[in-house]
């Protein structure tokens, strides 16, 4: 066993669907004393309520999960529990999703091909309040740091954008989504940058352009 550094414990929360991945890294990371796994959860859901109750210093979030993905997920946490350091652990090394999840709150972002000994030092980094990005994701987000594109809408981006333009509301929009209203209201915001446009009537005939909604419903 690893001598435990100095100080408490950081206590980890571990958010991924597959349970295989869950255990390895769990494995992995109770063999440093300075770590303490207080909880598992297999969708962004269930890891925004296992958070309310066990109060983690660290949540290690995959992204792609049931329910409520990683990205969406991050965006609840900064909101409702804004003192807990997110930590993503993906296999998804684009751009697309590294600036999403900076952009929702992550403290940093590690690849899944990473050792357990640079998960723990990437724990520990963004509890003592810094960041952390792996080397491949330091690599990609260096080297687009000039071109001024900012990428593609998410799936999640798509949806509110086609609610958008049938005419519905923030508020409806929220409950059909099952998310909050702040959530919509930062996607709507996003999608305008990344699209670089400023009216609902603008945002329409892009989603009509691009068939991301059905006329016969506007």
């Amino acid at each position: 066993m690893r001598q435990v550094t100095g100080g408490s414990k950081i206590r980890v929360l571990l958010a991924d669907d597959h349970p295989l991945v869950t255990e390895g890294i769990r494995s992995c990371l109770e063999t440093y004393n300075q770590i303490e796994v207080v909880g598992e959860a297999t969708t962004g859901k269930e890891a925004l309520e296992k958070a309310k109750d066990l109060l983690p210093d660290v949540v290690l979030m995959d992204i792609n999960m049931p329910e409520l993905n990683g990205l969406d997920a991050a965006i609840l946490f900064k909101e409702q529990l804004p003192d807990i350091k997110l930590l993503v652990l993906s296999m998804h090394d684009s751009r697309e999703y590294i600036s999403r999840a900076i952009q929702y709150g992550a403290r940093g972002y590690v690849l899944k091909d990473v050792s357990s000994k640079e998960i723990v030092i990437a724990i520990e980094a963004v509890n003592n309040g810094g960041t952390y990005f792996s080397s491949g994701v330091s690599e990609i987000l260096l080297s687009n740091l000039d071109d001024g594109t900012q990428g593609p809408l998410t799936p999640r981006e798509q949806k509110v954008l086609s609610l958008v333009a049938e005419g519905k509301s923030n508020k409806l929009i929220a409950r059909e989504l099952d998310i909050s209203l702040r959530t919509v209201e930062t996607h709507r915001r996003n999608v305008k940058k990344k699209l670089a446009v400023d009216s609902t009537a603008g945002l329409t005939r892009y989603a009509i352009k691009h068939g991301l909604i059905d006329v016969s419903k506007i």
